[in-house]
């Protein structure tokens, strides 16, 4: 799967927000920093492919806003 937009988050909400996207049962990926993807300092990157856009509103909810465009 292609990796299409992401929500950088800080590490203490990535449980929560894991456990919510596997109950979903959602695709998703952890990433950290890299060259690639430039995020905070303390913050790691909830990435997912394209969604349908009833599963893409419902990750939209819950992350309270929309997700960046992942860089190519």
């Amino acid at each position: 799967m292609q990796k299409s937009f992401y929500f950088p988050v800080p590490w203490g909400d990535v449980s929560y927000l894991k456990e919510a996207l596997i109950i979903m049962e959602l695709p998703f990926w952890i990433e950290q920093p890299s060259n690639r993807l430039q995020l905070a300092p303390g913050e790691v990157a909830l990435v997912f492919p394209d969604l349908h856009v009833r599963d893409y509103n419902a990750v939209r909810e819950l992350f309270g806003e929309h997700g960046k465009r992942y860089p190519e």
